[in-house]
């Protein structure tokens, strides 16, 4: 973690097993006798490195943890956000991105999870203050081949899959960042962007692998 921050500044610290955001701390280095971890809206300061450490291991525990290297988002209005982009075999037994949200963070927290009190909001609205139109129609166009193409080589290894919500950073250069697969996304996020197309067919993909089952009809 101390060679992490020494590179890049700031990190983020990972349950190795969790969901909605629980648990995951962000840790700065923000001078050679300043260091700080957010857990939730709690922010902690610390004049070494090593009194820092110590009161993560008290909060850690023996829990498994990973380290990730941090990145500045993109803001709207002042908040970061991320893109979670769907993944899905469709009908045709090929895989096919079926939706792109984004994810804008609660004013006080560190992550952007809808279930940690973020927000849930069009990509495109996220993007506006950052692209033009045919920019955004590029970078659109780039996650929707990106999430295919993680989708086709996680196949490889995970033969059974059948969906995956991948959760994306994109930096002030605009590039894109994979923080993490998910393998059960979760699918009704998608009706809070008010284009319900995406989520019925977000929805009867899910019923045509098997997520859910069909809903009988009444006689």
């Amino acid at each position: 973690m101390k060679n992490m921050l020494n590179e890049h500044g700031m990190v983020y610290i990972k349950p190795d097993q969790g969901t909605f955001g629980t648990g995951v701390i962000r840790s700065s280095k923000l001078s050679d006798s300043e260091f700080s971890y957010q857990l939730g809206t709690k922010k902690h300061t610390f004049s070494t490195f090593e009194g820092m450490a110590v009161s993560l291991s008290h909060v850690i525990g023996k829990r498994k943890y990973l380290i990730q290297r941090g990145i500045h988002l993109l803001e709207y209005h002042k908040r970061r956000f991320d893109i979670r982009v769907m993944v899905q075999k469709n009908p045709k037994n090929q895989w096919e991105t079926t939706g792109i949200i984004g994810r804008l963070s609660h004013p006080e927290k560190i992550v952007t999870n809808y279930h940690s009190g973020g927000t849930l909001m069009s990509v495109g609205t996220l993007m506006s203050p950052h692209t033009t139109g045919s920019q955004y129609a590029e970078f659109q166009l780039g996650l929707k081949l990106l999430g295919t193409e993680i989708a086709k080589q996680l196949q490889g290894s995970y033969p059974g899959l059948k969906e995956i919500g991948i959760d994306i950073a994109v930096d002030r250069r605009l590039k894109p960042w994979v923080l993490e697969v998910n393998t059960l996304p979760d699918p009704y996020i998608f009706r809070k962007i008010g284009d319900s197309a995406v989520f019925r067919k977000i929805h009867r993909y899910c019923v045509h692998y098997g997520r859910f089952t069909r809903k009988k009809k009444r006689s």
